[in-house]
């Protein structure tokens, strides 16, 4: 595979991750202000499982000392392209900036275990209702 190849399934990649945290983030503003306003869509449970789950998988990785998976990824076709992020495209370089911080692990594990505990209560203060559910 050519290295211009790489760099595409990088960025593709990156854009995915920033999807991901795009969707988490949506879901903490979401469901509290949706269960508050009584939008039935916060209470999908598909849904609210998908939101969890990631999170979830998220804080566990961070808990065992882990890096995202999508950053391994793309960090290797990175490398397989054999550039460094320095050499990456402007809005790929944007979006880096805003992904990844400079902190160390153990405040990404702090802070992505307490999103998960508190996305678990809010599993528990606006809770998600089967699809045959009537209200």
């Amino acid at each position: 595979m050519t290295p211009d190849r790489y760099l595409l399934l990088a960025d593709a990649v990156l854009f995915v991750h920033l999807a991901v945290i795009a969707f988490n983030l949506f879901g903490l503003v979401a469901i509290p202000l949706g269960g508050w306003l009584g939008w039935r869509f916060v209470r999908v449970l598909w849904w609210r499982a998908l939101h969890v789950g990631i999170l979830a998988v998220v804080a566990l990785q961070a808990a065992l000392g882990h890096l995202c998976f999508l950053t391994d990824w793309q960090n290797a076709l990175l490398a397989a392209a054999g550039t460094e992020a320095a050499r990456e495209p402007l809005i790929a370089g944007f979006v880096n900036g805003l992904i990844y911080w400079p902190l160390p692990l153990w405040v990404f594990t702090v802070i992505y275990v307490a999103i998960c505990v508190y996305v678990l209560v809010l599993w528990w203060l606006v809770p998600p209702q089967r699809a045959d559910a009537t209200n």
